[in-house]
């Protein structure tokens, strides 16, 4: 099976903009790529003109897991995607004064039982059909605090600029969703996000940060 690889727009984001902007892109490609039946929980943002859907049982805060013979009722997918960003946060890179970057790639992957020697020998195997990845820059200049006019248009630049950028990486998850499935297993799958150390790293090194449980269905 051959990966899909989505290249999302870059993001250059304030320091505080970058968990919000984050979240917003992760859960929106999770609710997208879903692999069962699942109810929105729309998401207003703070930072952001911007209102996503995240993956929500009918109380609206949890979805029931599935995972082996056990069943379980927590906020999983939050707190995985919370804690892959604070990964993400601790492996920026320097990439000049005051800026830093990173990438962050979510993988989409079944798990295979395969044999060898005669059938003898049985292992199983991780096969990614599809990923999406983006290029974070975090700018960490201070912004202007005073209130005279040349203050608050820098402010407003810099926050109309983080948004128009997100709203162009929402639209091309849309985009890119609404194209072929093809290669999407007709089976539960799970996810995985990580992150490079650096933006130019060849030697894919990753950090891994989260795992989706093997069913994700609502309620009981």
């Amino acid at each position: 099976m051959n990966c899909v690889e989505h290249y999302l727009p870059e993001l250059e984001l304030a320091t505080g903009q970058v968990r919000e902007a984050l979240q917003a892109i992760l859960h929106t490609i999770l609710f997208i790529r879903s692999p069962g039946p699942v109810a929105p929980r729309d998401i207003h943002c703070e930072g952001f003109d911007l209102t996503y859907s995240r993956i929500a049982n009918d109380d609206g805060n949890q979805v029931a897991v599935v995972s082996g013979p056990a069943v379980v009722q927590e906020n999983d997918i939050d707190k995985k995607v919370d804690d892959s960003i604070e990964v993400f946060l601790r492996s920026l890179s320097q990439i000049g004064p005051e800026l830093l970057s990173g990438c962050l790639t979510l993988s989409f992957f079944e798990r295979r039982a395969s044999r060898q020697l005669f059938g003898l020998v049985s292992h199983e195997e991780r096969v990614v059909w599809e990923q999406w990845i983006l290029r974070v820059v975090v700018n960490n200049t201070p912004r202007p605090v005073n209130d005279d006019s040349a203050s608050v248009i820098e402010r407003q630049r810099i926050q109309d600029t983080a948004e128009g950028m997100l709203k162009s990486a929402m639209l091309k998850i849309f985009e890119l969703a609404g194209g072929s499935i093809d290669h999407i297993p007709p089976v539960m799958y799970e996810f995985e996000i990580s992150c490079t150390k650096r933006a130019d790293d060849r030697e894919n090194v990753y950090s891994r940060v989260a795992n989706m449980p093997s069913l994700i269905q609502l309620g009981n």
